[in-house]
């Protein structure tokens, strides 16, 4: 029988299949972009600690900034959604042209930046005299690669609210290949050491860039779109895309937060920690390809002012979501402690981190709701609550972690406290506030 109200059985599997076409190549998208940096950690920890340990500092710093600007991928696709919902297809992919030429405005800038200030950045973060030239190398090589990071984020969000999310993934698999390729080359093959990592990683995301681009480009052309950049248009995608950057920054603030107050609980501590985030952001990317599914489904029914289709949309992503997050808390909480000897010997680590993988994964089916919910209000443009709900969620975490810091022991007892704190107090916030949202109507607004 059909568990969605309103919804016959046959257009409940056909949503779902629509739902799945677009979650899948998504997810796999999301995965292969992290490749990048484990291929890079591959190829430079063989050059030494030191290389190594200036990767850690100079990839987090590039990967900090794409995360700032990921609301290059998603102010776009919600409004691309929106109008080729209403049936404006050269009305969105204008959208699309104007957040890839705002991409690339912020990817220059920021490349400047970025190459002039390296050497600061790496030793305000506490890098040794012998791991902040190495640092310092790879940032700048890799640092010409910011505009294109910041095209695929813009192209990507633009082909997905064309509901394509198949290209995008197969761009990123092929740009992880090649930057397999060109890392092993350049850093062994040259003698270029950790600069021609660097090196490959840029001229890959540049190269991933200009493919993404030059598809939206041709759709545009077809259709008689104007490819110069338009003021007017570049313009409201950054005032559309101001309120996700706020919503980002406090969630990479709660991040910064957790990870300071992991250290302070001891060197065990945050190595288990490291551990149980990594198995964290892997089930997030699961749960985030539901958001970019629902982003792109919910601003194309809005634009085609298909209100039932939304809540339809909505229910469905919800239980995919519940379900998923269930399956993985499962997975999760019964194998953390056979799945942590792989990362550490310690047996006090192994210890921590296994008791808070049981945390995270009785909490997994609560975090799908604030994921989806995301995606949801995403396509549906409402930024200005998502940043407000953000700082509000923010608020909300601030006395939970300071309880934890004050007061929760070092070890195990203190990384599951963090953790319940973090999964449960947080993202909790997160879930509330999203669902109170989604249930009313004020967020629906019909139409182009």
């Amino acid at each position: 029988m059909d568990d969605t109200p309103g919804v016959h059985a046959d257009d409940r599997r056909a949503l779902d299949r629509r739902i799945l076409s677009l979650a899948v190549p998504a997810l796999g998208a999301l995965v292969a972009e992290p490749l990048f940096v484990l291929i890079d950690s591959a190829v430079v920890g063989h050059l030494g600690t030191a290389e190594l340990a200036g990767l850690t500092l100079a990839s987090t710093v590039l990967v900090t900034i794409v995360a700032v600007f990921v609301f290059l991928a998603y102010a776009t696709t919600g409004a691309v959604a929106r109008r080729l919902g209403a049936g404006d297809t050269k009305g969105a992919l204008a959208v699309g042209l104007d957040g890839i030429w705002l991409a690339l405005g912020l990817g220059v800038a920021t490349l400047a930046v970025a190459v002039g200030a390296a050497e600061p950045i790496v030793t305000a973060l506490g890098a040794s005299a012998e791991v902040v030239p190495q640092a310092t190398a790879y940032l700048r090589a890799s640092a010409p690669g910011i505009p294109g990071m910041l095209v695929v984020l813009a192209a990507t969000g633009a082909l997905r609210g064309l509901q394509d999310t198949r290209t995008p993934l197969v761009v990123a698999v092929v740009g992880a290949v090649v930057n397999t390729i060109g890392s092993i080359t350049l850093v062994y093959g040259f003698g270029m050491g950790i600069a021609g990592s660097g090196l490959a990683t840029a001229l890959t995301q540049l190269g991933m860039g200009a493919v993404l681009a030059a598809i939206v480009l041709r759709g545009a052309r077809a259709r008689g779109v104007g490819l110069r950049p338009h003021p007017a248009g570049i313009l409201a995608n950054a005032r559309a895309g101001t309120p996700l950057l706020i919503r980002t920054l406090t969630l990479r603030a709660a991040i910064l937060i957790t990870v300071a107050t992991a250290t302070r609980l001891g060197d065990a501590t945050l190595a288990a920690h490291q551990i149980v985030n990594a198995i964290w952001v892997l089930t997030a990317f699961a749960l985030d390809a539901l958001a970019i599914a629902a982003q792109a489904l919910v601003g194309h029914a809005l634009g085609a002012r298909n209100a039932a289709e939304v809540r339809s949309v909505i229910r469905r992503c919800l239980q995919w979501g519940t379900a998923a997050g269930a399956a993985m808390g499962v997975l999760i909480a019964g194998l953390g402690w056979l799945v942590t000897p792989l990362f550490t010997s310690d047996p006090q680590v192994q210890r921590a981190a296994a008791i808070s993988l049981v945390v995270i994964g009785l909490l997994l089916p609560l975090a799908a709701w604030p994921f989806v919910l995301d995606g949801v209000l995403m396509g549906a443009g409402d930024g200005r609550f998502l940043a407000w709900a953000g700082v509000l969620t923010l608020v909300v975490y601030l006395p939970l972690v300071g309880a934890v810091w004050l007061w929760a022991p070092d070890g195990a007892a203190g990384l599951a406290w963090l953790w319940a704190a973090f999964a449960g107090g947080f993202v909790g916030a997160r879930a509330l506030t999203t669902g109170l949202r989604a249930r009313g109507t004020a967020w629906m607004v019909l139409g182009a």
